[in-house]
């Protein structure tokens, strides 16, 4: 019997750790939990048990979509959640990227989101979800969180249009767009300055609404009234005057 699975990227922390715990609930066999360092894969498998499969690689290099396209050829799963997580964020001048940079954040934010879906969807059926860890800063332009809000920007439309293509196979996709979540990955500073998080929330409530919404047959989860107000305010001002707003919120830090 086929077993069924969910797959996490960017699992050992963060978000991706808050939906290891969150679908471990769930009716499943196995979590195909990704990332590039093995030593927290290990304390990933040691917290939460042998359900647990530690797939140690790096997603920006392609032999590692053949080595996972093998293994899900291997094994004939049923993938029941399919969660792409693993992203970069970099807070600052567009040209202080170097190429390596820039290469590196589309790739993993971008491709390796279409590229999972694309190997998954032939292991999903009826009732299975993917979900897609884009932003509230995919509502409008950010000065200086430019690259990071572009690719998050095409994260949320990907997901999107890509529900509506899956719904005559059941499937749902959703676009995860939450504001600043309290995870170590966060830059809590910006030229040497404590940056202010305006309307920061814990990863676990990001993950729980994630879900429900998911269930609910939303699109899109948008977590928190003020992530929601933003995303109001993005559809009825014009984006030029969203910018100047925050650049000068953005002001004391540049």
């Amino acid at each position: 019997m086929n077993k069924n699975i969910t797959i996490i990227t960017g699992a050992t922390g963060g978000i991706g750790k808050e939906f290891v715990r969150e679908l471990l609930h769930e009716d499943i066999d196995e979590v195909w939990a990704i990332a590039r360092n093995e030593s927290r894969l290990s304390h990933l498998r040691d917290e939460f048990g042998d359900k647990i499969i530690p797939i140690s690689l790096d997603l920006t290099e392609p032999s590692s979509f053949i080595t996972l396209k093998d293994k899900l050829s291997d094994n004939q799963p049923n993938i029941v959640f399919l969660v792409n997580n693993a992203g970069i964020a970099k807070m600052d001048k567009s040209e202080s990227f170097d190429l390596d940079e820039i290469r590196t954040t589309i790739l993993l934010n971008c491709a390796t989101l279409a590229s999972m879906s694309n190997l998954a969807l032939p292991y999903m059926s009826k009732g299975s979800f993917i979900f897609n860890l884009s932003s509230a800063s995919s509502f409008q332009p950010l000065p200086y969180l430019n690259l990071y809000a572009s690719t998050k920007a095409f994260e949320r439309s990907y997901s999107r249009a890509l529900n509506v293509e899956l719904k005559p196979r059941g499937i749902s996709s959703i676009a995860v767009c939450p504001s600043w979540v309290d995870t170590e990955l966060l830059s809590r500073e910006l030229n040497g300055r404590e940056f202010k998080f305006d309307g920061i929330v814990k990863a676990d409530r990001v993950v729980k609404l994630a879900i429900k919404d998911g269930e609910k047959g939303k699109d899109m989860s948008v977590c928190s009234l003020y992530v929601n107000w933003l995303k109001y305010l993005s559809k009825v001002y014009p984006h030029k005057i969203i910018m100047n707003g925050w650049m000068r919120k953005m002001k004391p830090y540049l």
